[in-house]
């Protein structure tokens, strides 16, 4: 999200709904006007919100207690004041107690709700009873959204809560553990700072070193580096699960995933005693133990530093844009390379059946709302599988997009089915299935499309696009070279070009593309460079 000023925390709080900042046609104007309980915002402030590709609504908290004969007031008070306050509550009062926001942070306000009533679980004085609030934003104890506290209102009241407000009621959960939620927010708050020092510093590690050994063996043993760096790459998520478990020092976190992981994938390779099942069973190893995690609501999976990270405006649970990105390629290109390597001559129709199980069943634990709740994983990795599958199953491309499309389709209305049925509430059921009509459903798919174009303006994108533009016009002049890398492992070769299908379709369609392309790209090329190392040509100038 950016920097946030207080004026736009108090701006959301009003309208119980929020969008990225980069959406506004306009930055915030200095007069504001308003206020959380006061429904008169000055007209720049509704125009702004009026040119973003959402239903924004200034004062709407203010307006809908006013149509129901209801009120609320904000108060400026100190802690003893507060106290005092708590212990006026009568009846249905409710009383939110907010941090004052600071000028310019996007960091975490603290949040206190009391009442009296014990029958609403929305009641209950933290610090007396011993609870910790969250919601269904989050599902995080200890951790709601400004957003969440006009539904939280309205829903107290018997109010309806109307459709523009994307935040979910606040509730408070017994069995509040301090220690726990400050090391959790310790976690949390290190995620973005992290991600450069521990994952990108790591990388480059390893590629210099690659480099090295290719230089001063002449290019010997690039064949045994290309696969120990390949492969400490899709190794990376499943050591950083790890990391979130132990909760070491960024340190230890450092030395953990630098040189803990090219010590895994050593061994890995070892005993799988072939690269291409070394690389399947990595594959393997980082897909199920991420869907175990979100299937089973584990909080390792957040806490990890490739999770979603709650500090650029995420949610809190399931998986994010950079996990996505990578577990398609994993799943579809490792489903490829566990075909290759444990049943090179499965028939046809076995491979694709395999393709598009392994998709719709991983597709499934990583895009229900319960689970993984990412809206992407429920198009993109239906749609990598099916093409794996139409490449091994026909070479007839209206019959690969027929099936592509029916498997897509089908797939999104059943998961949207099964949220609907579970009472999930996700991002799927509230923006797309519970849209107005097809006025908002365009503003969904807007407001997609401009993060997308948003995101390929990111600095980062500026190096990493020219280099992915480079290397796909090298791909395309030396096709046939590279059609001979994979003369030998023709099931490798269709889940790669499954998981390539994936990536562009991620781009297009999330809201996060450059990072999605980004990502994706990279296991692309991983997946190349071991077909590359074991490409019989190579081999034998290697071993020569």
């Amino acid at each position: 999200m950016g920097s946030v000023p207080a004026e736009q925390t108090y701006l959301d709080i009003s309208q119980g709904n929020r969008v990225f900042d980069s959406l506004y046609d306009e930055p915030l104007p200095p007069d504001v006007g308003g206020g959380i309980c006061g429904p008169a915002y000055s007209k720049a402030v509704v125009e702004r919100a009026e040119s973003a590709p959402a239903d924004i609504v200034p004062g709407l908290l203010a307006e809908t207690l006013r149509r129901a004969g209801e009120s609320c007031a904000v108060r400026s008070v100190d802690l003893a004041q507060l106290r005092a306050l708590v212990r006026g509550l009568r009846g249905d009062d409710l009383l939110i107690a907010i941090e004052r926001a600071p000028p310019e942070k996007n960091g975490a306000l603290a949040i206190g709700i009391g009442g009296i009533s014990s029958t609403n679980s929305n009641d209950g004085n933290n610090s007396s009873n011993g609870q910790e609030l969250t919601s269904d934003s989050t599902r995080t104890d200890g951790y709601v959204l400004s957003t969440d506290i006009a539904p939280t209102i309205l829903q107290r009241l018997g109010i309806e809560v109307p459709s523009a407000i994307s935040g979910q009621p606040i509730r408070a959960e017994t069995g509040l553990d301090v220690a726990s939620l400050e090391s959790l927010a310790s976690r949390m708050a290190s995620i973005s700072e992290r991600r450069g020092p521990v994952i990108g510093l790591s990388l480059l590690v390893w590629l210099l070193a690659l480099a090295l050994v290719t230089l001063l063996s002449r290019g010997r043993a690039a064949r045994v580096g290309v696969g120990l760096v390949g492969l400490s790459v899709v190794l990376l998520p499943l050591v950083l699960l790890l990391g979130a478990a132990l909760e070491p020092s960024q340190t230890a976190e450092q030395l953990l995933v630098l040189v803990g992981t090219p010590a895994l994938a050593a061994g890995l390779l070892l005993a799988a005693g072939t690269p291409v099942r070394a690389l399947a069973v990595a594959s393997a190893l980082v897909v199920v133990a991420c869907a175990i995690d979100v299937v089973a609501g584990s909080p390792l999976t957040k806490l990890s530093l490739l999770g979603p990270n709650p500090g650029l405006g995420a949610r809190f649970y399931g998986i994010g844009n950079e996990l996505e990105a990578l577990l398609a390629v994993l799943l579809v290109a490792g489903a490829g390379a566990a075909l290759q390597a444990f049943a090179p001559r499965a028939a046809t129709r076995t491979a694709a059946a395999a393709f598009l199980a392994t998709g719709i069943a991983f597709a499934f634990a990583f895009a229900a709302g319960w689970f993984g709740a990412d809206v992407g994983a429920a198009i993109v990795m239906p749609i990598g599988a099916a093409a794996a599958a139409s490449k091994v199953a026909t070479p007839r491309r209206r019959t690969a997009l027929l099936t592509i499309m029916t498997i897509l389709l089908a797939f999104v209305g059943f998961v949207a089915a099964v949220d609907l049925i579970s009472g999930a509430n996700t991002h799927l059921t509230r923006s797309v299935l519970d849209a107005g009509g097809f006025s908002d459903l365009a503003q969904v798919a807007q407001r997609r499309l401009q993060l997308s174009a948003h995101s390929f303006v990111r600095p980062v994108v500026f190096l990493a696009l020219p280099a992915i533009i480079a290397l796909t016009a090298i791909a395309v002049w030396r096709r046939d070279a590279i059609r001979n890398w994979f003369a030998p492992v023709p099931l490798l070769a269709a889940g790669l070009f499954g998981a390539t299908v994936a990536v562009v379709a991620g781009a297009l369609a999330n809201d996060s593309g450059a990072l999605v392309l980004e990502i994706g790209f990279a296991y692309l090329i991983v997946f190349a460079g071991f077909a590359w190392a074991e490409s019989p040509g190579h081999a034998r100038r290697a071993d020569g």
